[in-house]
């Protein structure tokens, strides 16, 4: 082979490489990024953490009626989201394919969200109305916005830039947390201080504060964000069928590696929607909560850079691994020794018991800001393979298969956490002034405590050993980084010519 060949040849792998390890993300691009995440994640935070006791509390809507609100509603979105994956998969604007869905789903989620933290002295029938219809229109708005989620896998081609801009957008996470954590004393000491104000208006006062936030960052990511990795070209598309996306789609087995991981992870969620009767009832003062979140976040600025560096050292899967099974060790044990060692009730050595609380908790966390880091890195090797094995990038489709076994353990853990209280005889008490009172019978108490730590630790556990399915990893991995390298340099080289072609056709054209 002739010298000048084997140069041209060797430059071409360079360029290829150069492709994949360019910078390309700017500091307000960053910044975009990152504000987005911080409003949509804190929103979505103070939804889970709030809308189950603002309904049941202040809405006084019956918790078998909530459950089956819940039902009904992930079974609607699972059919929406069919739709909606393969819209967002399909869309090619000027604008690129996922930011129109910044601005586009607003009006849904603004309305939904503002009607579930919103309690009208309505009749009992109109409230599960009322309920249901905020519910489902916030998560058909979520539907599409969820496409913003899909950014991270295209806003730059660098995979170490994308795992950085992970790990950064994950650790200011953790300011944000600070304002969903500020409602429980708010609630606490805002009625004291003003009797004007009642817990129903804090947290719908609040509610609207986290939409319009969460909204004005949304229109700062559209305006600040660029789609970098190179896609089928809208007539390639076509070519592709959704049955054969489809069939793509359920041969993939890292991804369904990550499906039952995500599964079994999001049971979770009944513990975390039992935590605001926890410090209300079994501890006596639901500003607990905020006291607890001071201690227990602390941990998570070294845990976010931790993770980043266990993710280089051991890989993603082995990371996600060591996280699910260390949390369902925790939450085993904190649930074995109690939330009141020092004494027959809480009450009896409160501070001691307090600390205690909140020390376990501490330990029971430490894997949670591993899990939000590696999660994302896992995605998006998933995604990186079905590009490499089938040379498409349906993340809409994909994130679709992954909705539907999400909005399975979600329609599960929504029933399961408005059967829980009726199942532990939870009935919901106010005084005159419409403010939440402990209860104090024991059995309730303890049925709280232990959906407060059981579901948690079963759903770390199997999550983290759901990953010994996960095959990204060791020489498989590092083939399908050197492979994809090839098949994305192609794909710009021959989007590059044609855009050369059009415009010396063009030039043509003028010039006759």
């Amino acid at each position: 082979m002739p010298e000048q060949e084997i140069l041209s040849q060797e430059q071409e792998e360079l360029d290829k490489l150069a492709y994949t390890k360019k910078r390309y993300l700017t500091p307000k691009e960053i910044a975009a990024y990152v504000l987005v995440n911080f409003g949509q994640k804190n929103l979505s935070q103070f939804v889970g953490a709030f809308k189950e006791f603002f309904l049941i509390q202040f809405l006084k809507l019956n918790t078998t009626a909530y459950a089956y609100i819940n039902l009904f509603s992930s079974i609607y979105d699972a059919l929406d989201d069919t739709i909606s994956g393969l819209i967002i998969d399909r869309t090619r604007t000027r604008w690129g394919r996922i930011r129109p869905f910044f601005i586009l789903p607003l009006p849904l989620w603004l309305v939904g969200g503002a009607m579930m933290f919103t309690a009208p002295n309505i009749s009992p029938s109109s409230k599960i109305a009322w309920a249901a219809i905020a519910i489902v229109i916030y998560g058909l708005g979520m539907s599409y916005f969820g496409a913003w989620g899909l950014m991270i896998y295209n806003i730059t081609p660098n995979n170490d830039e994308r795992n950085n801009l992970i790990t950064t957008s994950k650790f200011f996470e953790l300011f944000g947390t600070w304002l969903p954590s500020l409602v429980p004393v708010l609630v606490q000491f805002l009625p004291k201080i003003n009797p004007a104000i009642n817990m129903q208006s804090v947290y719908t006062g609040f509610a609207y504060f986290m939409l319009i936030l969460a909204s004005a960052f949304s229109v700062f990511g559209f305006f600040n964000m660029r789609e970098r990795v190179p896609l089928q070209s809208r007539e390639e598309m076509k070519e592709t069928s959704v049955l054969e996306s489809i069939k793509q789609i359920f041969t993939n087995r890292p991804l369904f590696a990550i499906i039952f991981a995500d599964f079994f992870n999001n049971f979770k969620a009944v513990g975390g929607s039992s935590e605001q009767y926890f410090w209300l009832n079994n501890t006596g003062n639901i500003a607990n909560q905020t006291v607890c979140g001071l201690f227990t976040g602390i941990p998570n600025y070294l845990m976010v850079p931790l993770a980043a560096k266990l993710i280089k050292m051991w890989g993603a899967r082995t990371t996600a691994i060591v996280a699910g099974v260390f949390g369902g060790v925790a939450y085993t044990l904190l649930f074995i020794i109690g939330y009141h060692p020092f004494g027959q009730t809480f009450s009896d050595n409160y501070i001691l018991n307090l600390i205690w609380v909140i020390f376990g908790l501490t330990i029971c966390g430490l894997p949670n800001k591993l899990i939000n880091v590696v999660g994302p890195v896992l995605s998006a090797e998933t995604f990186d393979y079905m590009e490499w094995k089938h040379g498409l990038r349906n993340e809409a489709l994909v994130t679709t298969v992954q909705g539907y076994f999400g909005k399975l353990a979600i329609s599960i853990t929504g029933w399961l956490s408005g059967m829980v209280l009726t199942w532990i005889n939870y009935v919901p008490l106010t005084d005159s002034l419409g403010n939440a009172v402990p209860q104090t019978e024991p059995r309730v108490l303890n049925g709280i405590w232990t959906v407060f730590c059981i579901l948690p630790a079963l759903a770390r556990g199997l999550y983290g050993l759901s990953f010994i399915l996960y095959p990204i990893h060791g020489h498989m991995k590092n083939q399908m980084i050197a492979e994809l390298a090839d098949i994305r340099a192609n794909r710009l080289a021959e989007q590059e010519a044609a855009q050369k072609a059009k415009a010396q056709a063009k030039e043509n054209g003028e010039e006759e």
